[in-house]
């Protein structure tokens, strides 16, 4: 499905309360390039791969770079064998993703036959977390630092919420100099209120450190315990992602007692 003039969504087929309808697979080309880039190619299932690669033929391209926003599974447990069916190497910031001899860091720019792409490190969901602008359509690419709906967890330890409020404040910073107007998520719907967005989620981490912090004056001293207080009206099905956030608030609140 085209989302805008650069990029396509493929659908992977792996819904879950975490996935939400599933991971979105972006194929980035220039119009009328026979280069395309290819955003997290998702779980490994070979009928979502093979239908990446359907996209981007269809756009007379073929994927010739892979790009990770970071290296959960349900983004990047393919890319060793999308790469097989490509020939394309593999570029993230954890060197142990990396196939070629080309990672990615903040700041970088990814060029594929006109296409550019500039890298914007965003640690926090994970350490490894990576965002990817695209300029030409005003749109980034935020992996799981921003979702589509709802918000998205901390995943302590390699995640911390420190971290995390900075590359939202980066990311809004951004949007405000209308370097991008669109969100790109690798979860759930397109986003168009880029500014909005970010200033609901950073709304909502200021609220729920509130919530801890009063779940802590009222004697609760664990983050199973926050999560019960905290988040008693979540589905249980997602209290132990709540509970690696909690435990990133606990430790942003007080390094020395819940490191």
């Amino acid at each position: 499905m085209s989302v805008t003039e650069r990029a396509t969504l493929v659908l992977a087929p792996n819904p879950s309360p975490y996935t939400l309808e599933g991971t979105n697979t972006w194929v980035l080309c220039e119009p009328g390039s026979s280069a395309a880039v290819v955003v997290d190619p998702g779980p490994l299932d070979e009928g979502h791969l093979a239908a990446v690669v359907a996209a981007a033929e269809g756009l007379g391209a073929r994927v010739t770079q892979i790009l990770l926003t970071h290296g959960h599974p349900d983004h990047a447990e393919s890319a060793r064998r999308f790469a097989e069916l490509t020939g394309a190497p593999v570029r993230a910031l954890d060197p142990a993703l990396r196939l070629g001899s080309e990672g990615l860091a903040d700041g970088d720019v990814v060029d594929a036959g006109g296409l550019e792409l500039r890298v914007v490190g965003t640690p926090g969901h994970t350490g490894d977390s990576l965002s990817f602008l695209l300029p030409a359509d005003r749109a980034v690419l935020t992996g799981d630092t921003v979702l589509g709906r709802g918000t998205t967890l901390v995943a302590y330890p390699d995640g911390t919420l420190g971290d995390y409020l900075d590359s939202l404040r980066t990311l809004r910073s951004s949007a405000a100099r209308h370097e991008f107007d669109t969100v790109l998520p690798g979860h759930g719907p397109v986003l168009d209120d880029a500014v909005g967005v970010l200033d609901f989620y950073l709304r909502h981490r200021a609220e729920r450190l509130a919530q801890v912090e009063a779940a802590l004056a009222a004697g609760d001293s664990s983050a199973a315990e926050v999560v019960r207080r905290v988040y008693a009206e979540v589905d249980r099905a997602l209290w132990p992602a709540a509970e690696l956030s909690v435990r990133a608030q606990l430790h942003y609140l007080d390094p020395a007692r819940f490191d």
